[in-house]
């Protein structure tokens, strides 16, 4: 896994996207933090930049590097979720600012994936998690279902649980506002 970790480093500081698997389906990912590695997954999707793409962060400290002000609603969802769930927080910072949705949201996991959290702690940025298809596309429930498309567009396809056959299932997706709103948009 190492080698896998150092391999997608290079190329995520190098401005470059790649192909992981995630604690949910595969991703397309880049340094948050790179506003043309992250144009280069719009592009890459076909994807309108006003459809934002989620991040994820490996603790705690990291997200609220990224998010002005995390709700305490928040952290007792991350804390008593039986499953990967990405929170759409208000007021995000220190992030590209074509990942931020127009009622300045941001989607961000913080992931459980040993691969994913080993790499982001050594990039020492968030990254980039959205799924690996094109727009509009029925999203890969493992490697064997991604597009030619995507795997020729990417800069590196991480060789890790390639062979996996499990039918995967996206995050659950949750909108916490800063006035108390709550609201499911995927489960």
């Amino acid at each position: 896994m190492q080698q896998e970790i150092q391999n997608a480093l290079k190329i995520l500081q190098n401005g470059g996207i790649i192909l992981y698997p995630t604690d949910t389906i595969w991703g397309i990912g880049c340094d948050a933090t790179n506003e043309s590695a992250v144009q280069k997954i719009y592009d890459l999707k076909r994807r309108q930049e006003s459809k934002s793409m989620l991040v994820l962060v490996h603790n705690d400290v990291q997200l609220e590097h990224i998010i002005k002000e995390v709700p305490d609603t928040a952290w007792d969802i991350i804390d008593l979720s039986e499953r990967p769930t990405t929170l759409v927080l208000d007021n995000p910072q220190n992030i590209a600012s074509n990942l931020i949705a127009k009622d300045n949201s941001l989607g961000v996991r913080v992931t459980q994936d040993s691969f994913c959290k080993r790499l982001i702690q050594q990039l020492k940025a968030p990254l980039v998690s959205t799924s690996a298809n094109i727009s509009g596309e029925k999203s890969p429930q493992n490697f064997n279902e991604i597009s030619p498309d995507i795997l020729q567009g990417v800069d590196y396809i991480v060789n890790l649980r390639q062979n996996e056959k499990a039918q995967q299932k996206s995050s659950t997706v949750i909108k916490l506002r800063n006035n108390g709103e709550v609201k499911v948009l995927r489960q």
